[in-house]
């Protein structure tokens, strides 16, 4: 006869234990991300809170929101719809974040009632004064696993006295703003990322046991991505328990463990006397360790991925087909050496050691930062336990977000694991809906609201409320959002291309200069066209003036004048320039005469008194008269 039911959850329990008994060192982590009050000033800071274990934590990210706590259904057990309340946030506004008391219901239940009636995010205020506890989702039953699954906005625990604080600000009138932030959640040394998935070959085990063999199915593509490149590197896990030593020689004990009660694996139907048993389990999870370490001896330890998924698919418990003869068609078909895999299994009836599995259990028990891995499935990231639902897109977020900055391959930028938290309200940052342009830069760890920088010109402000252009270019995005208007092949602004102008509206034009700038009509506003012979006309942004009969309009004088007296005053002015072109070049050959005339006198005279008198450029002319005849 097996054990009835409360007795073999004791002898379970007994299991669970066996291990945390074994070391005093055992210990189990609350995983925290940052919570930080922005408003009001009286409670502004930072606060621990424990990241939920279900939902989608946002891994690398942050979230703003308001918190609200409502005035009735406060422990969130109910709908909240049967109390006629909403927290669906308006456009425009911050996400509400809705603060729910502990107690009477599951933690997963309160989420899942507060995320149907608009919540973005749960803050679930301790009942007693304590350590912060992680919040996991209960044991499954029928009810409970229609809504787990589903749960997607983020959770977390504070404790009882903060609780309290935010209370006392909501109920006093105070907005209460906070930023939920995970970025610092998953340690991002460097541009790899070490990670553990512990988990289990049994897959009849409930909910949970169903959303982990989805999540590898789902999980697979991605993560032999990521090893192949060498981004990551992934190792199995599997937990085990030893047999107390007062159970042993039980038939309990013995359908459940090897290696003489050191290795035991809950029974997958918790009925002892049907059905597979959990030493079957713990074989086929000692069968899957050796696969990945003989894949990994070849250096390819992605092909664990392709045996559990293969093994899932073509060996599952209810077709009955959960044996070694079927693990050995999927061995063979991945060609994986099935002798080396037998040798790392060894015996599971010696009366020893397995130096596999007793690994397992030494790796179960928190070192560093990481604590005990008790809860199955468990991920760890950079030696951190993620907290949430197991599913492909939050489990890459993650993963993705122990990458240093700027490191993170392909695979973390796309759509199965960026959510472009802009397209939401446009991230609750500035937007110019005129020109598209917007303030909200989406991030692998969040977005920002940072003034954009567009075609050299850049925008200020602080990325939330304002964001205006400024510095050379401006007129060039939006018309520096300026008013600007075309007609008949005519465009006129009122941005002035300047650093630090105003919009203003052009001559021609009044008005705020930014939504309008009104034509002004300068016939009857200002007078244009006073001459008596002028009429005058308004056109867009300017005016036209024109004089009767054949007279001319000069604007610059605002005159009229004939057009034929103006014919005749051309005329004579080409007549008097050209007679003064004739009076100057008479003048300049009258000169050039007179200087011709002077030179050639001067050298005539020059002539006729060298023949009389000596020059001082000339020698003295010889006296040739006797001397007897002086």
């Amino acid at each position: 006869m097996g054990l009835d039911r409360p007795l073999q959850r004791l002898f379970l329990g007994f299991l669970f234990l066996s291990l945390t008994v074994s070391s005093c060192v055992a210990r189990f982590v609350v995983e925290k991300n940052s919570l930080t009050v922005t408003s009001p000033e009286s409670i502004k800071g930072n606060h621990d809170s424990a990241i939920g274990n279900f939902g989608i934590p946002q891994y690398g990210g942050s979230m703003a929101g308001t918190v609200v706590y409502p005035k009735e259904n406060r422990k969130g057990c109910k709908g909240f719809d049967e109390f006629g309340l909403s927290f669906q946030s308006k456009p425009g506004a911050l996400p509400t974040f809705l603060l729910v008391d502990r107690g009477d219901c599951f933690f997963a239940l309160k989420v899942w009632n507060a995320q149907k009636a608009g919540a973005s995010a749960v803050l679930v205020a301790d009942d007693i004064e304590e350590a912060l506890i992680t919040m996991d989702s209960p044991e499954e039953d029928g009810s409970s696993a229609q809504y787990i699954e589903n749960i997607t906005i983020p959770s977390a625990l504070i404790e009882k006295t903060f609780g309290e604080k935010l209370k006392k600000a909501i109920s006093g009138g105070d907005m209460v703003n906070v930023n939920l932030d995970w970025r610092e959640a998953v340690p991002h040394p460097d541009d790899r990322v070490e990670y553990e998935l512990w988990t289990n070959s049994n897959d009849e085990c409930g909910v949970k046991c169903d959303m982990l063999m989805e999540f590898i199915k789902d999980f697979k593509g991605a993560a032999q991505i990521l090893e192949k490149g060498g981004y990551t590197q992934f190792t199995p896990h599997y937990i085990t328990w030893y047999c107390p030593s007062a159970f042993i020689v039980s038939r309990q004990c013995k359908s459940q463990c090897i290696n003489h009660g050191r290795y035991c694996a809950p029974d997958p139907e918790q009925d002892f006397s049907t059905g597979y048993e959990g030493k079957d389990v713990v074989l086929e999870n000692l069968r899957q360790l050796c696969v990945f370490r003989v894949a990994n001896e070849t250096k390819k330890p992605w092909v664990w991925w392709d045996y559990v998924t293969d093994f899932q698919i073509r060996c599952p418990m209810k077709e009955k087909k959960y044996n070694k003869d079927c693990a050995d068609t999927v061995i063979k078909s991945l060609a994986l050496d099935s002798k080396k895999i037998e040798k790392c299994m060894g015996d599971a009836n010696a009366d020893a050691e397995n130096p596999v599995l007793k690994e397992e259990q030494n790796a179960q028990i928190g070192k560093g930062s990481r604590g005990d891995v008790t809860i199955l499935p468990t991920l760890v990231v950079n030696n951190r336990q993620y907290r949430g639902k197991l599913e492909k897109g939050a489990v890459l977020k993650a993963i993705c977000s122990g990458f240093e900055e700027t490191t993170e391959p392909a695979v973390c930028l796309s759509g199965d694991v960026e959510t472009n938290e802009c397209l939401d309200n446009n991230g609750g940052c500035w937007k110019d809906e005129t020109a598209n342009i917007t303030a909200c830069k989406d991030t692998f760890r969040g977005r920002v609201c940072e003034c954009p920088l567009v075609d050299g010109v850049q925008f200020k402000g602080d990325g939330y409320s304002t964001c205006e252009v400024s510095g050379p270019g401006r007129c060039k995005i939006n018309n520096g959002g300026c008013w600007h208007e075309s007609r008949d092949g005519h465009t006129f602004s009122a941005c002035l291309d300047i650093e630090g102008s105003k919009c203003q509206c052009p001559q021609g034009f009044k008005g705020d200069g930014v939504k309008t700038c009104a034509d002004i009509d300068e016939c009857k506003e200002r007078k244009a066209c006073q001459c008596p012979e002028c009429s005058c006309k308004n056109t867009w942004g300017s005016y036209e003036c024109t004089c009767s009969g054949d007279l001319l309009y000069i604007r610059d004088h605002d005159t009229c004048i004939s057009k034929r007296a103006n014919e005749e005053k051309s005329a004579w002015t080409a007549v008097w320039i050209i007679l003064i072109g004739l009076a100057m070049a008479a003048g300049g050959a009258y000169l050039v005469y007179k200087y011709r005339l002077r030179s050639y006198m001067d050298s005539e005279i020059r002539a006729i008194m060298a023949q009389y008198m000596p020059l001082d450029s000339q020698a003295e002319v010889p006296n040739h008269v006797n001397e007897e005849h002086a």
